[in-house]
């Protein structure tokens, strides 16, 4: 896990965001290059966390994981469009691809699995009826989803991006209006005023990291020592 975390938080990055597609949105019987292909505007995975969502256009790793989607060579529905993403034997290929176009220049790992994530009692039965019992997507919905969905695929992803400028600094804007002193508490635990302040000045600072200009500057003194 450390070896993993270092491969995504690198020149100065700590922090990456969570981002996931539960359920991933795949219509049944169609192959992942079609799945894929349909979302080239934008990738089909929403960012979890609370801060205000934004549309993310790069990145500088990232990690990616595919649940529920057969690993055998997908073939594509009569009359569907050709995608070039066709052209690559496995899952993982098509998946890394799709990655490479959408984040040209970054580093991205893919993996995908057979089995789906599994969607039984007790987990709460809070989808649409447009899911099939297997968590595919239908063309309409077919009466109530009474039966209850018993799987569905799902993609989750590390990611660290841009954004991650906004919510780091974001947060730390928040912290500096606030007035701690009026915290008692907060000081009592331990904490002392100039510690507080220099905790401030490490978020401003690690917030800078996810500047796209900051790392364009990064990279240079790494390319230097390759």
């Amino acid at each position: 896990m450390m070896h993993f975390a270092d491969s995504l938080t690198f020149s100065g990055r700590k922090v990456v965001a969570a981002w996931a597609a539960l359920p991933f949105p795949a219509l049944s019987g169609s192959s992942l290059p079609d799945i894929l292909s349909a979302h080239q505007q934008d990738v089909p995975w929403k960012l979890l966390s609370s801060w205000r969502e934004q549309k993310v256009s790069c990145c500088f790793a990232q990690s990616v994981v595919l649940r529920g989607i057969c690993k055998e060579k997908p073939t594509s529905c009569p009359g569907q469009p050709w995608s070039p993403l066709q052209s690559w034997e496995s899952p993982e290929q098509v998946l890394q691809q799709y990655l490479h176009t959408q984040f040209p220049g970054a580093f991205s790992t893919a993996h995908v699995l057979q089995q789906p994530c599994d969607t039984r009692p007790p987990f709460p039965q809070f989808f649409s009826p447009l899911l099939t019992s297997r968590g595919f997507l239908l063309d309409k919905a077919q009466g109530s989803s009474s039966a209850g969905v018993e799987s569905i695929p799902v993609l989750a992803a590390l990611q660290s991006s841009p954004v991650l400028h906004s919510l780091l600094s974001g947060l730390c804007q928040d912290l500096r209006v606030r007035n701690v002193r009026r915290c008692g508490s907060f000081f009592t635990a331990g904490v002392e005023q100039d510690d507080f302040q220099e905790a401030l000045e490490e978020l401003k600072t690690l917030s800078q990291c996810y500047e796209t200009g900051f790392g364009a500057d990064g990279s240079e003194d790494e390319a230097d020592s390759d």
